[in-house]
């Protein structure tokens, strides 16, 4: 069945049944499609009706998210891990928004909760090793410019003691 027609498919089922929950799969389908905008103008309107019904705000967090707007959609999905905790999509989405802001001690904990829920997954598990790793060396870096830091203030401090010492011997 061609997107087409599934998307027309629902869309009727839809407009048949106003109080159906298809409209979640239709979002979702149009989320998968790139039509963000769209999956988002459908979630909104099915969850107004169905405030409880996570997957369709899954689906808008996700869309939210390709669509850049960050605050919303991690409103969504912690909306959604409060109901849900175990929630994979959730938890990958909102990895993915903290890995966006540069937040990458909070996207890696997102990551290994995911992957707790999919171990074998292929793209979780290169995730969380590329965040760690990163990590890794922010930090050795880090503690490689505070010992630089000492150093220069050591170095300061042992040129003031020779000037003293020069200016008692003259």
């Amino acid at each position: 069945m061609s997107d087409t027609v599934r998307l027309d498919e629902l869309r009727r089922r839809i407009e048949k049944d106003p109080a159906s929950i298809a409209f979640a799969q239709l979002a979702e389908e149009c989320r998968r499609l790139g039509r963000h905008e769209d999956a988002v103008e459908i979630c909104h309107n099915g969850l107004a009706r169905h405030p409880g019904y996570l997957s369709a705000r899954v689906t808008l967090g996700r869309a939210l998210l390709h669509l850049g707007r960050l605050d919303e959609a991690e409103q969504e999905l912690e909306n959604v891990l409060r109901g849900a905790p175990q929630n994979l999509a959730a938890l990958r989405a909102l990895g993915d928004i903290h890995h966006r802001r540069g937040d990458l001690p909070q996207a890696l904990s997102n990551y290994q909760a995911a992957s707790l829920l999919a171990p074998n997954d292929p793209e979780l598990e290169r995730a969380v090793s590329e965040l760690s790793e990163a990590l890794a060396r922010s930090a050795s870096e880090r503690e490689y410019l505070r010992a630089r830091s000492v150093v220069a203030a050591l170095e300061q401090w042992l040129a003031a003691v020779h000037v003293t010492r020069a200016q008692r011997s003259a």
